[in-house]
């Protein structure tokens, strides 16, 4: 079960994702999605408006160490930390 931090980062992964009615957990691989350089892009700038952060990176560089839904959380739960 995700917590509330999680499921919002999925549900906003979910509003990108090419999805054929599969369940999306913090294992789920970004590429198994459909998520794409421009996608993540938009996820990017989603999660930083969402949680008033800035995620340092160009998409190559995300696109290398984002593999999976859990990355992105994990990502986004340190910056939060940090910001606090």
């Amino acid at each position: 079960m995700a917590d509330k931090l999680s499921q919002e980062i999925i549900d906003k992964i979910k509003a990108h994702a090419d999805m054929e009615g599969g369940e999306v957990t913090p294992e789920t691989e970004l590429n198994a999605l459909g998520i794409h350089s421009l996608e993540l892009t938009e996820i990017i700038f989603d999660l930083e408006e969402a949680y008033g952060i800035e995620i340092e990176m160009n998409t190559v560089e995300a696109w290398g160490n984002l593999k999976n839904v859990g990355d992105m959380v994990a990502a986004v739960r340190e910056l939060i930390g940090a910001k606090a």
